[in-house]
């Protein structure tokens, strides 16, 4: 009776657990079971196992060899474990040394031919054997992904025997040296292609500023769409850190990971008859929605009311959260959605209620039923209602002269810096108690908005909104309190409030 012991990683949401795989030769008739709650994948690989080591010359022991997978209660899915299960039964029968698995992790799909085939999920998994200490041998497709954690020894494979040939000192393999590369800023859409539409650009930054939700009501062709396109442009670059985070939920998702964008800020624009699986996640082995796709970066909702209202309803508490928890019967999972809502929407059915150049012959009760599609808690949560209306022909043939996404982006650094700085976060996520401490107004000023919440009839949370809205205002005015123009062009931005 023989034992060997390696190191590998199961996949939960973005999490990389641990998991030991030990494999037992004893004697017996011959036969292979593998324990340890895996999924059918994982119980086919003894099959493409079997064919690996035929393919590559290597001898299969005779007798029952047993495969634990532990922790025997968490479930295992894919073909990952391949490679850690054929090295584990060579390591066993003594055609590989032991002492050369230790301070090893192993990840990768085998082909009968012995060669190794890409996985998904790479990216946890390599942020977890560094956490852990250990280097990763996986294989080389997944190499340039894994790359992007610093410090982390890499060992890419194309085969079995290269592996093996590495584990016995005969030829060993390079660790891997290549970094991705960057796209530059200039791949986003530029703002100043937007023509007109000041006021809408304004709102816009000051979304961008302090992290709002957004949400634009306007006709047809009036430059909704383009406005929210260019939001990514005029937010910071993403840090080292919040990219990994990014990066991590796109490995596990079955989006494609390019090297050479990985440090932008995703954008996310889901078409208005996704489904709330789609939006939030989840299937019998929970993936990533655009939600959680959208982590760090914007997802945009055109035709908002033409959502259906319970895949609206999903949103509400990812907005206020941050996270999507998805729970299935023998699953659950905990996904990131710290994300910035825009939302596009016409004012009626027909979109041209209130368009001088058209005639709207909508009734008020259906704009009323229209509106009515979007939940009152739902747009409670929208920060800013910006009208962006329909532009003079003289505004359209004049060339697009407004400030580049570069100038705005520039503005928008250092309002958030002066707000990281001040709270140690942006301003909409500000609590309650933080929203007393560094929101504060003047006797004049808490008259005011007192005054609009009567006339309005806003809930507590929307007062808190105007708010945090005024202090990003005056963040960009690098003004210490919030003066009266801060406020009144805060109250001014809840647009479908004063509609109703």
């Amino acid at each position: 009776m023989s034992l060997c012991t390696l190191y590998s990683r199961a996949q939960t949401g973005i999490d990389a657990p641990a998991v030991t795989v030990e494999v037992q030769l004893a004697n017996g008739l011959p036969a292979i079971s593998i324990v340890g709650l895996p999924e059918m994948a994982v119980r086919e690989s003894k099959d493409r196992v079997r064919g690996a080591l035929a393919s590559e010359r290597f001898s299969f022991p005779a007798g029952r060899i047993t495969v634990n997978l532990a922790p025997a209660d968490l479930p295992k899915e894919g073909g990952r474990f391949d490679l850690p299960i054929a090295l584990g039964i060579l390591g066993a029968s003594g055609q590989i040394p032991l002492e050369s698995l230790a301070q090893l992790e192993f990840l990768g799909e085998l082909a009968l031919s012995g060669r190794l085939r890409p996985i998904q999920g790479v990216l946890p998994a390599a942020l977890a054997a560094k956490e852990a200490g250990r280097a990763l041998v996986l294989p080389r497709e997944n190499a340039e992904e894994a790359a992007l954690v610093r410090g982390l020894t890499l060992y890419p494979a194309d085969h079995l025997k290269a592996i093996c040939a590495h584990l016995q000192g005969n030829a060993p393999l390079p660790p891997y040296s290549g970094q991705p590369q960057r796209a530059p800023s200039s791949s986003y859409p530029d703002l100043n292609e937007v023509q007109g539409q000041a006021h809408a650009k304004r709102a816009l930054e000051i979304a961008a500023a302090g992290g709002h939700s957004l949400l634009f009501v306007g006709p047809p062709g009036t430059g909704k769409s383009m406005l929210a396109n260019r939001l990514p442009g005029i937010l910071p670059p993403l840090s080292e850190e919040e990219a990994l985070q990014v990066a991590a939920v796109r490995s596990v998702s079955d989006a494609t990971f390019d090297p050479e964008r990985w440090r932008e800020r995703p954008f996310r624009a889901p078409h208005h008859t996704a489904s709330a699986v789609a939006l939030v996640g989840g299937g019998s082995n929970p993936r990533p929605g655009e939600i959680s796709l959208a982590h760090l970066g914007v997802l945009f909702l055109d035709e908002l009311p033409e959502f259906d209202r319970r895949v609206l309803e999903v949103l509400r508490e990812p907005l206020e959260s941050g996270f999507i928890h998805i729970s299935r019967a023998q699953r659950q999972a905990r996904f990131p959605a710290q994300f910035q809502l825009i939302a596009a929407m016409n004012p009626c059915p027909c979109g041209y209620l209130g368009d001088p150049s058209s005639k709207c012959h909508c009734t008020r009760v259906q704009v009323a039923r229209y509106r009515a599609r979007i939940s009152g808690p739902l747009l409670d949560r929208i920060d800013l209602h910006v009208e962006v209306p329909r532009l003079s022909p003289e505004e359209l043939s004049h060339r697009p002269s407004g400030e580049t996404s570069a100038q705005v982006r520039e503005r928008v650094i250092a309002a958030r810096d002066r707000q990281l700085s001040r709270s140690g976060k942006l301003n909409h996520a500000l609590t309650p108690g933080e929203i007393q401490r560094f929101c504060g107004l003047d006797a004049a000023n808490q008259a005011l908005l007192n005054r609009a919440l009567k006339q309005l009839g806003l809930s507590a949370r929307a007062y808190h909104r105007i708010l945090k809205v005024a202090r990003t205002i005056a963040d960009l005015a690098e003004q210490e309190m919030i003066q009266l123009p801060h406020l009144t062009e805060a109250i001014g931005y809840r647009r479908l409030d004063r509609d109703v």
